[in-house]
């Protein structure tokens, strides 16, 4: 599966500690991120990660386009809901996109735990969801 990793400046610590706790889970996928983030969660786990432009400067886009060109299956973005974001219009167009296409997005780290240990054990039939998305 193909697997967005993003997260704002105050939740990047957060998804780091993420990272390294489901490593063995992600390192099984194709990882993207944004700039700062992929970069980060690399050197603190060694996982290969194609990265984007930081959030700010389009990278939120470049992985939206990716939903719109269903070539991304999950996305990961741990949002920090009470600092205001500059880029908030790309934000919502990316969430809208997930929703379009029915991409799996967590944004906190509940939801996130959720969607890998489904991946894991095999509880949610990510191939159904694909299917439906004319994958």
């Amino acid at each position: 599966m193909k697997i967005a990793l993003i997260a704002h400046d105050k939740k990047k610590d957060d998804l780091v500690t993420f990272s390294i706790a489901y490593k063995h889970i992600l390192q099984q996928h194709e990882l993207f991120a944004t700039g700062t983030t992929g970069q980060r969660i690399m050197d603190a786990t060694g996982l290969e990660i194609s990265r984007f432009r930081s959030g700010p400067l389009g990278g939120d886009q470049q992985i939206g386009a990716m939903i719109a060109e269903n070539n991304m299956d999950m996305v990961i973005f741990f949002r920090d809901p009470l600092t205001a974001q500059p880029h908030e219009p790309d934000i919502s167009a990316l969430m809208r996109l997930s929703d379009v296409y029915q991409i799996p997005l967590a944004t906190n780290m509940g939801t996130a735990e959720v969607l890998l240990k489904g991946l894991e054990h095999g509880f949610i039939d990510f191939r159904l969801l694909a299917q439906r998305r004319g994958k």
